[in-house]
């Protein structure tokens, strides 16, 4: 037997020996791919998993800053778990008026210039659409979540969730492009030591 081989083997069982360990300790990955209507993957669509477990695990993360330069909310879409804190440093020359009438999370933040002294605590779930009184080309998204099994797909449509425990959750999938007022179904996954991809398909927007 080659030493190369030797090697190979050893690393595939290695690989296979720590996810049955995952696994037998209760917890998994969990992948979901998201398409839109034609089939094609939508990146930056945002994906949880809830269950009352969840909710109970779901703690503030780490404070936030979405920085305004150049006219634009940077970045412009972000997924936070309900009680983190966001800061809106003004990094522009000219002043800016960051709001949301969003029933997630209304606020307003007037006429400013250099970093509020107190920043805005998302507390509550939903979509917060962020907003300039001053310029109306400036927008942004904050998605905020009740759970710690939450993240957005990349161009490949796909998001890898990690450190999942074994239970019974529904799939919340979400993307800026679909119409106003379009309720997305949350269809129930149970999540066991082999769980498939899954696939969620989105009737989004063409995009602009």
């Amino acid at each position: 037997m080659s030493k190369r081989w030797t090697l190979g083997a050893l690393a595939v069982l290695l690989l296979a020996c720590s996810g049955f360990a995952a696994a037998q300790a209760g917890t998994v990955s969990v992948t979901v791919q998201v398409r839109d209507a034609a089939g094609q993957p939508l990146a930056h669509a945002v994906v949880q998993l809830d269950s009352p477990a969840a909710a109970n695990a779901s703690r503030a993360g780490s404070p936030r800053r979405i920085v305004q330069r150049q006219r634009r909310f940077e970045p412009d879409q972000s997924v936070v778990t309900v009680g983190t804190a966001i800061s809106f440093p003004n990094q522009d020359t000219v002043r800016h008026h960051v709001y949301s009438f969003s029933p997630a999370k209304r606020f307003e933040l007037q006429l400013y210039t250099g970093t509020p002294a107190t920043p805005v605590v998302f507390d509550r779930p939903g979509v917060v659409v962020l907003g300039c009184n001053i310029h109306d080309e400036m927008l942004a998204w904050v998605h905020v979540v009740r759970t710690p099994h939450f993240g957005q797909t990349g161009p490949d449509g796909q998001i890898v969730l990690n450190g999942v425990p074994l239970g019974v959750y529904e799939i919340g999938v979400w993307h800026r492009r679909l119409p106003e007022g379009v309720v997305v179904p949350r269809p129930s996954l149970r999540v066991l030591a082999s769980t498939p991809t899954q696939v969620v398909t989105l009737n989004t927007l063409s995009a602009p």
